[in-house]
């Protein structure tokens, strides 16, 4: 293709785009509309996962944490008391004080913000080992019964329900996401019918001095394009946005343990924004050339 077929079918496109701008506003934020929800949907899906990911290296293991004041002959006497317990594989003990270091290097470039604390404000615990996942909730009734033991950590209900959670929400954003990708494939449509109604007559000129069927063709497809790729731009910073926004108060406000369990800003970026852009420049060609076939008869 010539460049200057390139540069008329741009500037066609773009003209598109202006001489229809109230459809064109609406096109452009029902593509917004139904990837700023994608966008929600995989930020919601991703961090559920990656929460749950994180965790399971916790489904054959339990932590219990042992009262802070007791003596070290007591802590070891738990210790001994729980490998006794049938179902229980391995014991193994970890101070209060490797636990600190153990979560400083699990932050990574975030450990730094353990630094600002004044104590350490994690107990000593017992990680335990199971010999059989199935064994897990009889290994915890017995540890329970363990004199010295302040708290009991075990995850397998937490992860199934997040698990779940992660699925319905999928399931739920994929139906949402269909209807409004259609009515954004009709709000385009309806948008370049619209051009091609108001170039009716240049357009069987261009017939009739033997332009081909795909140079009429092009510019409307650009049209809506163009169209897509702003709704993806506009949806990607809305995301972008709104996800730094959150991010920041979970930080601030509940400390950087929680973070810790999301996925970093740059990340979730890197995974939206090729989808977003193949998403929104497709429904937009899409919906160009559903109507030009439907209102063109070239």
């Amino acid at each position: 293709m010539k460049i200057r077929t390139v540069k008329y079918i741009l500037k066609q496109g773009v003209l598109g785009l202006w001489r229809n701008r109230g459809m064109s506003v609406a096109s452009i934020s029902s593509v917004s509309a139904s990837l700023i929800v994608l966008g929600l949907i995989i930020t919601l899906v991703l961090n559920i996962n990656n929460v749950a990911t994180l965790t399971q290296t916790h489904f054959d293991t339990i932590q219990v944490y042992v009262q802070d004041n007791l003596s070290e002959k007591e802590t070891v006497n738990i210790g001994k008391a729980i490998e006794g317990i049938d179902g229980v594989q391995l014991v193994e003990y970890e101070s209060k004080e490797q636990a600190l270091l153990n979560m400083r290097e699990r932050w990574g470039e975030q450990g730094y913000l353990l630094e600002s604390l004044e104590e350490n404000p994690l107990p000593n615990s017992y990680i335990i080992h199971l010999e059989n996942i199935e064994l897990a909730d009889d290994v915890v009734l017995s540890i329970k019964s363990v004199e010295g033991i302040d708290e009991v950590k075990y995850y397998k209900e937490i992860i199934q329900n997040m698990l779940r959670i992660a699925g319905f929400i999928r399931t739920v954003g994929l139906i949402l996401i269909f209807i409004l990708t259609l009515v954004a494939m009709f709000i385009i449509s309806n948008t370049v019918k619209l051009a091609l109604n108001a170039r009716r007559q240049e357009i069987n000129i261009m017939k009739y001095v033997g332009a081909t069927n795909w140079f009429i063709r092009w510019p409307f497809i650009m049209e809506g394009i163009v169209l897509g790729l702003i709704g993806a731009i506009t949806a990607l910073l809305i995301v972008h946005f709104g996800y730094q926004y959150t991010f920041d108060i979970i930080t601030a406000r509940f400390t950087a343990i929680f973070s810790a369990y999301l996925i970093p800003i740059e990340e979730m970026m890197k995974k939206t924004i090729l989808m977003f852009t193949v998403l929104g420049t497709g429904v937009g060609a899409l919906g160009s050339i559903i109507s030009l076939r439907k209102h063109l008869n070239v």
